[in-house]
């Protein structure tokens, strides 16, 4: 994994939050499993008080005192957004929940942003730990295009180093897309009107073309009236990482197929996005 990593840069989207320091921690240990450089990007003005809370919480987990720092001004969401582009970054790490809310894990609105519009792969964690624990239980969220082929092959070998207990590979079905495959005369392979066998078999093909592994590795097709049932069945397996490939999109705003889009606004754990 560190031979081939995908990611050279990873930043951190920081505040001083009541939880900036597990952010830093958690963004700290995916640096490492990447063997990235950690770059870390704060809104507000570098002053004396700024300088020590970084070189503080930097010393606490033991991360260079020298690490990159960029200071933005400016509304969050848009001078994020900005420094990411700028600086080239490949990953970047943030919390998801502006505030903990019971039963409603609602994303936070500089998390809704990145997902939406980040030039890079986000990750973002729902409760990030000074001691952060191992994704045990991780679900990747199939389609069967060569981008989505190549985002499971990236999740692969750092499922491998969290020591993943079970990687479920789920392709969602839902209603609408049955019926739409059913209408149109021109769907593509994927969308073509399948039997129930026919579906798994699909992405058994899936999963075995990724290439050997040592990760415990399920494939499930999930059905419902919407993909609202993925999020069910991430939360049923008590899922630590949820992985969705989105590929680049000149677009500023990109659009999620509709059995996912969700993840937009409810976040049933950490969750992965690969650009």
């Amino acid at each position: 994994m560190t031979n081939r990593s995908p990611y050279k840069t990873i930043a951190v989207a920081s505040t001083f939050s009541p939880r900036f320091r597990q952010v830093l921690a958690e963004a700290k240990r995916i640096q490492e499993r990447f063997s990235a450089d950690l770059h870390l990007i704060y809104v507000g003005k570098r002053n004396e008080e700024t300088a020590r809370k970084f070189s503080d919480a930097l010393a606490q987990l033991e991360l260079p005192v020298d690490s990159t720092i960029h200071y933005e001004e400016g509304d969050p969401p848009e001078t994020i957004l900005r420094s990411l582009a700028r600086e080239k970054i490949d990953m970047v790490v943030a919390g998801a929940l502006e505030k903990e809310i019971v039963l409603h894990p609602f994303l936070g609105n500089v998390a809704r942003r990145l997902v939406r519009e980040a030039p890079c792969s986000v990750m973002l964690f729902t409760r990030p730990a000074i001691n952060p624990q191992p994704l045990r239980r991780i679900v990747f969220v199939a389609d069967y295009s060569d981008y989505g082929l190549e985002a499971l092959k990236k999740t692969l070998p750092f499922a491998a180093a969290e020591s993943c207990e079970r990687l479920y590979v789920i392709r969602i079905i839902t209603t609408f897309d049955r019926a739409r495959a059913s209408i149109r005369g021109d769907a593509t392979e994927g969308e073509k009107p399948q039997t129930k066998d026919e579906e798994e078999d699909a992405l058994e093909r899936f999963v075995l073309s990724a290439g050997a592994t040592d990760v415990p590795m399920e494939a499930r097709c999930i059905r419902g009236n919407t993909g609202l049932a993925a999020s069910d069945f991430v939360q049923s397996v008590k899922a630590d990482l949820l992985v969705v490939p989105m590929p680049k999109n000149a677009a500023a705003i990109q659009q999620l197929p509709s059995n996912i889009a969700w993840v937009t606004d409810v976040i049933p754990c950490n969750l992965w996005v690969i650009r």
